[in-house]
């Protein structure tokens, strides 16, 4: 019998296994898409994601193991780093822009390329995992996601906005974002730290077993809208860093 190790940290999908080097995951709605879709980076030459390898004799979706290390935590982020991940966020989106897949939308967005979602190695990002909420979208909706999980931060002892305000124009520079767009990337911030809450909030109402529990759910709605009340009060240090 092959060795199971529990891979923890993941907030979506239970179960989520490595199995020598491979990972095992259960299957969901949305396995058919990102199958597909991670077949399409490997043909584009994208090495920034797990390859798909099919499904075990237990039906679950298996992958390639990505070696490396995932951050448990958000934290302030180096410029080389917040640069690489910016760089890694536009080829996953140069590789998807007028494929099938995006449909009738720009790109295939991955819809939360967070730290947390994200394989360093040697302290650089290297590649997304957890392509779950993976779907056609805007580029910005993916860029004002990781400028927010990346860059900006409302604790007490993160650095002050000009410094936060300075590294969103370092990933905006790293992703190539046109000068047209980039009054519309703080927007795009607010926009994410919005329906982030509304995501949280909605779980509330959801018949159990949820993602997380009650406390949980209501802390990180909370934090949410902390980071969107915080955003908004610096919107002109963000915007006028982004001129």
């Amino acid at each position: 019998m092959e060795n199971e190790v529990p891979l923890s940290g993941g907030r979506i999908t239970r179960g989520v296994v490595s199995v020598g080097d491979t990972v095992r995951r259960p299957v969901t709605p949305s396995s058919r898409f990102v199958a597909e879709l991670l077949d399409h980076l490997q043909q584009q030459g994208y090495t920034g994601a797990p390859r798909h390898l099919g499904y075990d004799p237990a039906g679950r979706d298996m992958l390639s193991y990505l070696p490396g290390w995932v951050p448990a935590r958000f934290q302030r982020w180096t410029d080389p780093q917040v640069a690489a991940a910016g760089t890694l966020l536009r080829g996953l989106h140069d590789a998807t822009r007028g494929s099938r897949l995006a449909g009738r939308c720009p790109v295939v967005c991955h819809h939360d390329p967070g730290p947390n979602n994200t394989v360093f190695s040697d302290d650089v990002p290297v590649a997304f995992i957890d392509f779950d909420t993976a779907a056609p979208g805007d580029p910005l909706e993916d860029l004002g996601y990781m400028a927010w999980t990346w860059c900006v931060s409302s604790k007490p002892v993160a650095p002050p906005a000009a410094a936060q305000a300075a590294q969103v124009r370092i990933l905006a520079d790293a992703y190539g974002l046109p000068a047209a767009a980039r009054p519309c990337l703080v927007e795009a911030i607010l926009d994410r730290q919005t329906r982030n809450a509304q995501w949280w909030r909605s779980h509330l109402t959801r018949p159990r077993p949820r993602v997380a529990d009650d406390q949980q759910i209501t802390e990180r709605i909370r934090w949410s809208e902390r980071e969107h009340a915080y955003t908004a009060a610096n919107r002109e240090a963000f915007e006028a860093a982004l001129r």
